[in-house]
């Protein structure tokens, strides 16, 4: 039983594809229909935020470089962990109202409910890829390119498990407790600050602090990402944290929504 609950859960995506690429493609044009900007907004909100924080941090704070990254901007620095947690952020921020928002189409429409949270992590991930594509071409012509990059994609896979896997858990337990909503939008919110996106873990100066930052996985995925397009390296720490706790989250969250799936529409 167990086994086949995953198997219909990793297969999703392949089994029920025509309806995982009508949804996909519905939702993310659906951002931008009746939009003046259009498809322009894909740039021109990455490119706006990294402007705002670059006159805050490099004109009023007057903020230059981090310890460790060299000559490296600290707008730079911190736009490098930014971007793919704002995909995170939005992802689990959006987890919370995906089924009850398909409630009509659940309760009246037999068909793989388990494609909606794969969809709704898919569309942020691919919006804010997008963003974080354009800094990784603008680093690329300031000289940081090396061959390790070829790992980004890996990595970024790899958050998108750990955060699929939280979607699935999140969006199947909020239709039994709807209080989660808010209580999801003060977590992010803590998360964010509790991950080093705008100040460097060399602040911390109690080195127990410090280790305790480990027991946080989007603190080992934003120093991959810094090591790995800065400074050309990799911490094998951060590999061996990210790797099963991605694979833990995506298939236990996947479990417990393909156990639960067929109470949702008594519920909704």
């Amino acid at each position: 039983m167990l086994f086949t609950l995953l198997r219909e859960w990793v297969l999703t995506p392949f089994t029920n594809y025509r309806l995982f690429h009508n949804f996909t493609k519905q939702d993310f044009l659906a951002q931008f229909t009746a939009s003046i900007g259009g498809f322009l907004w894909l740039i021109l909100t990455p490119v706006i935020h990294i402007t705002i924080y670059y006159f805050v941090f490099s004109y009023i704070f007057q903020i230059r470089a981090v310890e460790g990254f060299g000559e490296t901007t600290f707008v730079i620095w911190m736009m490098i962990g930014y971007l793919p947690w704002f995909a995170f952020a939005d992802a689990i921020s959006r987890s919370t109202g995906l089924l009850i928002e398909k409630a009509p189409l659940i309760t009246k429409v037999k068909f793989p409910v388990q494609v909606i949270p794969v969809v709704g992590t898919v569309i942020p991930y691919l919006t804010h890829a997008i963003g974080f594509g354009l800094l990784l071409l603008y680093l690329a012509t300031q000289g940081y390119l090396n061959w390790l990059w070829l790992w980004l994609p890996v990595i970024f896979f790899f958050q998108f498990l750990f955060a699929l896997g939280l979607v699935a858990l999140l969006s199947a337990l909020c239709v039994f407790l709807r209080d989660l909503q808010q209580l999801i939008a003060l977590v992010v919110t803590i998360w964010f600050f509790l991950t080093p996106i705008i100040y460097p873990i060399t602040m911390v100066e109690s080195e127990t602090v410090k280790a305790m930052f480990l027991l946080n996985p989007m603190h080992s995925f934003v120093n991959l990402y810094r090591e790995l397009i800065l400074q050309g390296t990799v911490s094998m720490i951060n590999v061996q944290i990210i790797v099963p706790v991605s694979l833990l989250s995506y298939f236990f969250g996947g479990w417990v929504f393909m156990k639960i799936k067929q109470a949702f529409g008594d519920v909704l």
